[in-house]
């Protein structure tokens, strides 16, 4: 009976870990059948490029008539043309993609040389290929690293005829030669072209592996963009579940909350979809408090143009007319007391900044001294683009508020006075800098790809 309730406990506890290490996702991007079958279209054309582009190495061989035997050696192989008439693409749930080509042909040109007892040729050879046929399964996972890794799962190859033509050498070879190395050339395809794609995946799995996982936003905040399950292959789509969490620059520490769970629309009309949840913009908002990006000094040359200077605060705090005789220009210092708090609803996305102000006096010898510090709350809503593979948030002020912490006298005039001239100056002055510093975006990670048509959707 203990033994059985160990073994009881053991598998709760195995249980509970592994419901632990599903983390959440802070993004998620889905692709459909419509986004493969572009990806498939265009992937074939660069394909064929890459073909016709393709060097191989050299290979040689040795065919027995009678009592002679040839050897020979096949040079400087290339492809001439090739044509794909048919593709096709799918998913295959639990697994990864299929990529079928049909009646696929190429013509292969080389240089060929042979050698016997009786004599020595050499010569071109034209090498016509048609009625191919490759099936070739990706299988997708997550590696150890959180990347994403891509291997072959199976290939298999057919190819109905292969027909030989030799150009130069001695007349009376070609039709002798000819007959007997279309068996070798088609056996060599059948031995070689699975195992280059396989090398050729290998390649650009490795090349895959080397992307960094986490890129730099700017110079404050960089996202990690790494997988945190294993990709999910469905009939109709692909789910890529990325942690999404925003850091400060040099400072990977995670935020004390969590991504909640999420789903993206169940809809396949777009050939791509991206999910981002309030949590990566929670992030944000923490990683650039964190970096000190909410931390502002309003110049005297912006309070001497709203014409704030001492000479208005000693009409509401008298204690001031008794330090300063002359209307000094003041300088303002904003400073974020919390990272803003951000909130999405229906077609909505409000960030809430909870702030200090510190007002300083200019003195004629460019020194600064202390006057008082204020509360601020400012609500501001944000407005999403996409623009160059890049999310642009851009924020607009609707609402401010403004309290002194230690309230002297009269200070509702000059509570009145300060919050209009904060208006003002986040307006004109602070917003224009967080957006611009927002403006340089929060990558995509869509590497040669250009979105086309994007539509964006706020929901709870």
């Amino acid at each position: 009976k203990c033994e059985k309730m160990l073994y009881t406990w053991y598998s709760f506890l195995l249980c509970w870990m592994s419901l632990q290490l599903e983390a959440n996702p802070g993004l998620k991007v889905r692709i459909t059948q419509k986004g493969l079958d572009y990806g498939r279209k265009i992937g074939m054309e660069l394909l064929k490029q890459a073909v016709l582009k393709e060097t191989f190495p050299s290979w040689s061989g040795q065919e027995n008539f009678s009592i002679v035997t040839v050897s020979y050696v096949m040079s400087k192989l290339r492809f001439n043309s090739v044509d794909f008439p048919e593709t096709s693409a799918s998913f295959i749930p639990g697994t990864g993609i299929s990529l079928s080509v049909a009646h696929a042909s190429a013509t292969i040109s080389a240089d060929w040389r042979m050698n016997t007892w009786l004599l020595n040729d050499q010569g071109g050879i034209t090498v016509s290929i048609s009625g191919l046929f490759i099936a070739v399964i990706f299988k997708v996972s997550r590696d150890s690293t959180g990347c994403l890794s891509v291997l072959l799962h199976d290939c298999q190859l057919t190819i109905n005829s292969v027909k030989v033509e030799f150009n130069g050498g001695s007349s009376w070879i070609y039709s002798f030669l000819s007959g007997y190395l279309e068996k070798p050339i088609h056996t060599k395809l059948d031995q070689n072209i699975c195992q280059n794609i396989e090398y050729k995946i290998q390649m650009m799995d490795a090349h895959i592996r080397k992307q960094k996982v986490l890129r730099h936003i700017d110079a404050f905040a960089q996202i990690d963009y790494s997988l945190v399950s294993s990709p999910a292959v469905f009939k109709s789509h692909i789910n890529l579940d990325l942690k999404g969490t925003v850091y400060p620059v040099g400072n990977h520490t995670d935020p004390p909350f969590v991504p909640a769970p999420f789903a993206l629309p169940n809809q396949d009309d777009s050939m791509l979809y991206l999910g981002v949840s309030s949590y990566v913009l929670k992030s944000a908002s923490l990683a650039y408090y964190r970096a000190g990006a909410f931390s502002i000094t309003i110049s005297e040359e912006l309070a001497t143009t709203f014409n704030l200077n001492i000479g208005l605060f000693k009409d509401f705090v008298p204690e001031i007319a008794l330090s300063y005789k002359i209307a000094c220009p003041v300088l303002l210092r904003l400073m974020a007391t919390s990272p803003p708090a951000v909130s999405l609803n229906a077609d909505r996305c409000i960030l809430q900044i909870t702030g200090c102000v510190e007002v300083f006096a200019v003195l004629p010898n460019s020194t600064t001294q202390y006057i008082f510090t204020g509360n601020l709350t400012a609500s501001t809503r944000a407005n999403l683009t996409i623009t160059k593979q890049k999310l642009i948030i851009s924020l607009l002020l609707k609402r401010l508020q403004f309290s002194l912490m230690h309230s002297p006298l009269r200070s509702s005039e000059l509570t009145s006075l300060m919050e209009n001239f904060l208006s003002y100056a986040l307006w004109n002055t602070v917003i224009p800098i967080i957006n611009d510093k927002l403006g340089k975006g929060f990558p995509l990670n869509l590497a040669h790809t250009t979105l086309a048509g994007p539509v964006i959707k706020i929901n709870q």
